[in-house]
């Protein structure tokens, strides 16, 4: 691979870091959010030789966005939706949208269904990969909570 093929993770890393801006993220928020978003179009690049199915492509970016997120938000102490939201927007199949839509407007059934579909697969993944990393990272802390040495008095 060539230093061309690396291009769309600097552009994903600067469109984080313009989003973390207009969320109101501050300091070093804005470098892990745009890091974020730059390690999940990175994944997403570098599983195409492997998987060779955008879908199951977005959604090994979603788990690596996640987890990611999940990390930073444990180690800075914030709220993991910050990071989450503004490392996932590259992700999003926004052309997929606008092309559905347009050949919805055009009257071009066969194009509008094949688009809406692979749209819907694309954002389901994404949400599918966040959902299970969430779900697992909640599962082992209550796991870990629930097997610590020290108890805690639960009051009826």
């Amino acid at each position: 691979m060539e230093l061309r093929d690396f291009l769309p993770v600097l552009w994903a890393f600067i469109g984080s870091g313009g989003f973390a801006v207009i969320y109101n993220i501050h300091g070093w928020g804005i470098l892990i959010c745009a890091l974020g978003g730059a390690l999940g179009w990175l994944a997403n690049l570098l599983s195409a030789p492997l998987l060779q199915n955008d879908i199951a492509q977005f959604f090994l970016a979603a788990l690596v966005i996640s987890a990611f997120s999940e990390i930073m938000a444990r180690i800075r102490k914030c709220p993991v939706t910050g990071y989450l939201l503004v490392a996932i927007f590259p992700l999003v199949p926004g052309s997929g949208i606008y092309y559905t839509m347009e050949y919805a407007m055009q009257g071009e059934v066969d194009a509008f269904l094949s688009s809406f579909l692979h749209t819907l697969g694309l954002a389901g993944a994404i949400a599918v990969g966040v959902l299970l990393t969430s779900s697992a990272v909640r599962m082992w802390s209550t796991f870990r909570r629930q097997n610590s040495p020290v108890k805690k008095e639960v009051r009826p």
